[in-house]
């Protein structure tokens, strides 16, 4: 019996056919594609390892294997291994079948072979549909983990996030000192502390309050650098931190800055509201200092500017600490 052309390229899209020299006169369209151009007249050898069950060279060599599982490779290129078993034809050629014996995943990848390219009755059919299947499942995995985790890092930043003024929040202050400290180098903490903050409040409402609040944040965060972290800690507290060294002077025009724009008339609803701001500022200064110990001094040169009549700013020393006690209470109920 005769089988037609067609009638192989469908029950055998991966075949060659070979006349009695190892020539291809005849090949499947799937195989056709591996090589992405023509394989006719071809010999098979040229394009085939064949290293199992023993290497073979010649089309005497290959005829010799009839019925027996052959295993081959691509000569040139990706080098795809195949499986494959030859049946005698006619004039002394020879069919090898290489349907069944392609690894699929390889060959999907590398080739761009879709369910088209195998017999219909191929297992391979059902492997492509695993393949897609999973490939599926991996694109749906990858986007949820996309999205878990923008909402993890969502829901991270909110809890850093100070929700009135957009700056960070005690919580993340912590971290970053925390930070700074492990990494040893220097830098410098600001206290700065709203003076007639509660009068906005009381006379004008809590409204106009906020909204002192979000352009006093504002101008902190258009005075500092990038690197800098500006953190609300309280009602109308604010902590400042500088990584790095920083000069006396820079600091001192920082401050001075921050002063002055803070100081400026806050429009609400058409109505000036007024408020300055009280500074104090404690640095490391190359020495290893408690964070506890750094915020206490910062604490302890703010309540120094508003004992020195507000709107200032003050650096740290030990002299100031040895009168704190004294008017703390009073001073910080205004």
């Amino acid at each position: 019996m005769t089988i037609s052309r067609d009638t192989l390229h469908t029950l055998c899209p991966l075949h060659a056919l070979l006349d009695r020299h190892g020539r291809i006169v005849q090949a499947g369209p799937t195989l056709i594609k591996l090589f992405d151009s023509p394989v006719q007249g071809e010999r098979f050898l040229d394009l085939f390892e064949v290293y199992r069950p023993r290497a073979v060279t010649a089309m005497a060599g290959l005829l010799q294997t009839e019925g027996r599982k052959l295993h081959l490779r691509i000569r040139l290129g990706k080098r795809t291994s195949l499986k494959g078993v030859l049946f005698p034809a006619a004039n002394g050629g020879a069919l090898i079948n290489l349907s069944f014996g392609i690894a699929v995943v390889d060959a999907v990848r590398d080739f761009s072979l879709t369910g088209n390219d195998f017999a219909i009755t191929d297992l391979a059919i059902e492997m492509l549909y695993l393949v897609e299947a999973k490939s599926a499942a991996m694109d749906s995995s990858r986007r949820l983990n996309t999205r878990l985790q923008g909402a993890r890092l969502a829901a991270e930043e909110q809890a850093f996030t100070d929700t009135l003024t957009g700056l960070k929040n005690r919580r993340a202050l912590d971290h970053i000192l925390e930070r700074l400290k492990r990494t040893g180098s220097d830098f410098t903490v600001i206290h700065l502390d709203l003076d007639f903050f509660k009068q906005v409040n009381d006379t004008d409402g809590h409204a106009a309050g906020d909204r002192v609040l979000q352009c006093v944040a504002r101008t902190m965060v258009e005075l500092t650098r990038k690197d800098d972290t500006v953190a609300r800690v309280g009602g109308d507290e604010f902590v400042i931190v500088l990584p790095n060294a920083m000069e006396r002077e820079r600091l001192q025009a920082l401050c001075s800055q921050l002063i002055q724009r803070i100081e400026a008339p806050i429009l609400h609803d058409g109505k000036a509201c007024h408020v300055s701001a009280s500074i104090g500022i404690a640095r490391t200064m190359g020495k290893p200092v408690e964070l506890e110990t750094l915020s206490e001094q910062a604490d302890i040169a703010l309540y120094a500017s508003k004992r020195a009549g507000r709107a200032r700013f003050t650096f740290f020393d030990d002299t100031q600490k040895a009168t704190l006690s004294q008017q703390t209470s009073a001073i910080a109920g205004e």
